[in-house]
């Protein structure tokens, strides 16, 4: 894998004349089923493939932006661990960080998706995650979903926390968050798996799909939890599906995550252990294509 190799640009059309092609990453969003991300980070730590280019949506964007910031995918195995894995903990630091007031509960008529998002991120992500854009070492895009709008947004510059926030806030769970005065919502409504924005980043466009969708049999009469989650899922991946029959990236990969919920990030190590089977299919995929480059 890491040998020198010579690429003729006139054959692949690349305008890189010699060396390794590059790697950029696409991290989709899922909720707690995007621990799978981990995998991805720690297989290309291990064969010293650093992505030129990151984009990210959601969960995605949380993950995405670590890797940015230089952590290594162990480091962002135990932080999770650490943090996540411990149900007492995570727990306690959620339910502090509840609305309080009467008035901040009921504001706008309703209930459900009072949790603000950017005062839960900043007491869960890692302090190495910097507060701009500009401070990171990979260029990094982040997708969110303008809510009036109607339409994506991209941030890859100025107030990173804030675009990881808006990114991640799942409707009816999480308040929207303003960007630049515009509510903004869950970057994985309008693109769960952004790897088309790093078309022409690199040599090689990997993206990682974690939305999963509803599992169990007609045995099993679904929840109204359920109901909403899933057909948030089914909705996405009809998206994903169009995108790859117009222009799929060079590596897809779907990790086995969908026995989990979206919700579930007291279960980190077992959506570690029921996904470690994605290890294998990226390094036979990128085994497969460095040595087409050769």
């Amino acid at each position: 894998m890491n040998d020198q190799m010579l690429i003729d640009s006139r054959e692949t059309g690349l305008d890189k004349p010699s060396g390794e092609p590059t790697v950029a990453v696409a991290f989709g969003g899922g909720g707690a089923r995007g621990f799978a991300h981990i995998h991805i980070i720690e297989v290309l730590d291990e064969l010293g493939i650093r992505p030129v280019a990151i984009s990210g949506a959601s969960i995605g964007a949380i993950m995405g932006s670590a890797m940015a910031a230089g952590m290594r995918g162990r480091d962002i195995r135990d932080y999770t661990l650490e943090t996540l894995g411990r149900r007492g903990e995570l727990a306690s630091r959620v339910w502090r960080l509840r609305p309080t007031k009467v008035g901040d509960v009921l504001a706008g008529g309703f209930t459900l998706g009072q949790f603000n998002i950017e005062r839960i991120l900043e007491a869960f992500l890692p302090e190495v995650i910097p507060t701009r854009f500009e401070d990171l070492d990979i260029p990094t895009q982040i997708v969110v979903t303008d809510f009036y709008g109607q339409a994506e947004s991209v941030r890859s510059s100025g107030d990173l926390r804030n675009a990881i926030a808006a990114s991640a806030a799942i409707p009816a769970v999480f308040r929207p968050v303003l960007c630049d005065g515009r509510y903004m919502i869950d970057g994985g409504i309008f693109n769960p798996v952004p790897f088309e924005l790093l078309s022409g980043k690199a040599d090689i466009v990997i993206g990682i799909d974690v939305v999963g969708g509803p599992s169990g049999d007609d045995g099993d009469r679904p929840s109204t939890t359920d109901l909403l989650f899933g057909a948030s899922q089914l909705m996405m991946q009809s998206i994903i599906a169009m995108k790859l029959k117009t222009a799929p990236p060079d590596v897809f990969l779907r990790p086995e995550v969908s026995q989990f919920r979206v919700l579930d990030f007291f279960k980190a190590e077992e959506v570690l252990q029921a996904s470690a089977g994605v290890r294998d299919e990226l390094k036979h995929a990128l085994d497969a294509i460095f040595a087409f480059y050769r």
